[in-house]
């Protein structure tokens, strides 16, 4: 069995433009404070993986405090952690992901192509992608294709299924052609649910804190059991 957590869309050090430079202040430290609670429930769970699918950063103005706290944070968390930037954090040589030293158990993935990263003591591989620009017209996953070899297949990836936009489109029949066993995505602040497309499993977690009344209901992350099998569960859990 396998379990991990995919998160996304986390947003730290969003402008709260609206607040007073106070209160903005305040809100940023709060969503730090989701991190924490991040690393308390990988421990609590068990979790073999941690998969981010992009937007973890706002992208504006990153705080030196914020890249502190996600960097230690995420250090502590007792598995690997994947992160596949997404088109508010986009992956370039002067981004926080490149100028950041960062600890062993962290992922990074740096290119529009998937990587893909072997895990042979969880008998599984990790796929990602990064956006490297604001904006992305092609599918992540146009002509990926997993191999067969008995190992589980994940990605992370940050795109918008069945979007026609500029941020990662993807459609259902590229999911089913991909040979994944499951497919974290990021980009919708709504939680998707446990979705199916062929065999391949995939999922919005949402956002894990609203920024606005256009944002209201549940907020998290999931819990994604793959058992023996091959099945797959997801289960919701509140962050905030």
């Amino acid at each position: 069995m396998l379990k991990f957590i995919h998160g996304a869309d986390f947003h730290l050090d969003a402008p709260f433009g609206a607040l007073s430079p106070e209160k903005a202040r305040q809100r940023r430290e709060e969503q730090r404070q989701l991190l924490s609670r991040l690393a308390d429930l990988a421990e609590t769970e068990g979790a073999d993986l941690v998969l981010l699918s992009g937007d973890l950063l706002d992208g504006g103005e990153t705080y030196q405090e914020t890249v502190e706290a996600l960097s230690r944070t995420l250090g502590q968390i007792k598995a690997m952690v994947f992160i596949a930037p997404g088109n508010h954090d986009p992956y370039g040589p002067r981004s926080v992901y490149a100028g950041t030293v960062w600890p062993d158990n962290v992922h990074i993935f740096t290119a529009v192509q998937p990587e893909a990263v072997e895990l042979p003591e969880l008998n599984c591989v990790i796929h990602g992608a990064a956006f490297t620009t604001p904006q992305a017209d092609r599918s992540p996953i146009m002509g990926f294709s997993a191999p067969r070899d008995g190992r589980l297949h994940l990605m992370a990836l940050h795109g918008d299924v069945a979007g026609q936009g500029r941020y990662g489109p993807i459609n259902e029949e590229d999911i089913a052609a991909s040979g994944l066993t499951y497919l974290a995505l990021g980009h919708i602040h709504a939680c998707s649910g446990l979705q199916k497309a062929g065999d391949t499993y995939w999922a919005y977690p949402g956002c894990p804190e609203g920024r606005g009344f256009d944002e209201l209901g549940d907020k998290g992350v999931l819990v994604v059991t793959v058992d023996d099998g091959g099945a797959v569960s997801a289960e919701f859990v509140p962050l905030a």
